[in-house]
């Protein structure tokens, strides 16, 4: 229960919840545009001065970088304002089992294949730590928010782990929806990485029930997008990279699976310590 003699503000968040965890995410992703509109306008377009090519190290210094820092600025005075800090990366009030583990050991296996297959000498020294730079935003950024916001915020309900892992899941993935409106990749691929990011979600949620650290997400998240960009725009044709390549079917299949075994599990253990599992409801 929310302390009465702390800040309205703070107790509103205290009391926690889907709808809250939702909304979060919303303002987030919203700011996070306008961080994006907001760097384009001061940089300018792709080809400017500042910027370069498109794709070279600069532009993705400050197209993708540097929103995503901003937004990272964003979160931690976010976290500050509500005296979440100790929370988010302290120790772990839920722990994992054994059987976590599959979820990192895949995903790494996956990032270690994509790094042993990227031709480093037409990648470039500069856009390798470029994207490296990326992706410890990226990694900070969305496991600060899904992992660490939503995790919390729906545990202060009383929801039941499985509701907080679909509800962390879910909220990551349909971060991703509005890449339909942002980029020219088209709804089918769309569709398709928001079925993937949510497994993904799924792998990274498990990451922090294991590990009990806000921090071994990140930085698990952190090597996966650079890994995976730098492996799909400078491959190299060796056996590395076929573990890299089937990425998306190896994340969803593992999460499918993963899934399964974590609802078999948290209900077992409900049942054992006379629980229940609290539905999300807005």
């Amino acid at each position: 229960m929310p302390d009465q003699s702390t800040s309205p503000w703070k107790r509103f968040w205290e009391h926690g919840g889907f709808w809250r965890a939702l909304l979060l995410a919303v303002v987030y992703y919203g700011l996070y545009q306008l961080m994006g509109l907001l760097v384009g306008w001061v940089f300018g377009d792709v080809g400017s001065p500042a910027r370069g090519e498109e794709g070279g190290p600069m532009d993705v210094l400050i197209a993708t970088a540097l929103p995503i820092a901003l937004a990272c600025i964003l979160l931690v005075l976010f976290a500050v304002s509500l005296g979440w800090l100790k929370e988010l990366f302290g120790p772990q009030p839920v722990r994992g089992r054994g059987w976590m583990w599959v979820a990192i050991a895949v995903v790494l296996s996956i990032n270690v294949s994509a790094l042993l297959s990227v031709d480093y000498d037409k990648a470039g020294g500069a856009l390798v730590a470029a994207w490296l730079i990326t992706g410890l935003f990226v990694g900070f950024a969305e496991e600060v928010l899904t992992r660490g916001f939503v995790v919390n915020l729906m545990r202060k309900a009383g929801h039941g782990e499985i509701a907080v892992a679909m509800a962390s899941a879910g909220i990551f993935a349909a971060l991703h929806i509005g890449n339909v409106f942002t980029s020219d990749q088209g709804l089918a691929t769309t569709l398709q990485q928001v079925v993937y990011t949510f497994f993904f979600g799924l792998c990274m949620y498990l990451a922090l029930r294991v590990t009990g650290n806000l921090v071994w997400p990140i930085l698990l998240h952190a090597t996966t997008d650079p890994t995976l960009f730098l492996h799909g725009g400078d491959p190299v044709s060796n056996v590395f990279g076929i573990w890299a390549t089937l990425s998306t079917y190896l994340i969803v299949v593992t999460g499918i699976v993963l899934l399964i075994v974590l609802i078999v599990s948290e209900r077992r253990r409900a049942k054992r310590d006379g629980l229940t599992e609290t539905p999300v409801s807005v």
